[in-house]
């Protein structure tokens, strides 16, 4: 099973998750869209953090996830 590690931090409005072991992380790169991708050594994502994230309830952000299959 999969691990996604979600992190949301309310003084830095920034939300991080990590789909990958974030000790892996080699690179970053931003996007246009205020979203940071880590990369590992092989230059696969491994997670992202979107900047200028906040909510109005940050006490009660809830996710839910899919899995999709090819």
């Amino acid at each position: 099973m999969a691990a996604v590690k979600v992190y949301h931090d309310k003084v830095g409005n920034t939300l991080t998750v990590w789909f990958g072991e974030p000790s892996d992380e080699y690179i970053c790169e931003e996007t246009a869209d205020e979203v940071i991708l880590m990369k590992d050594q092989a230059g696969k994502v491994i997670g992202f953090e979107k900047l200028n994230y906040s909510v109005s309830d940050p006490e009660n952000v809830q996710f839910s996830f899919e899995t999709v299959t090819v």
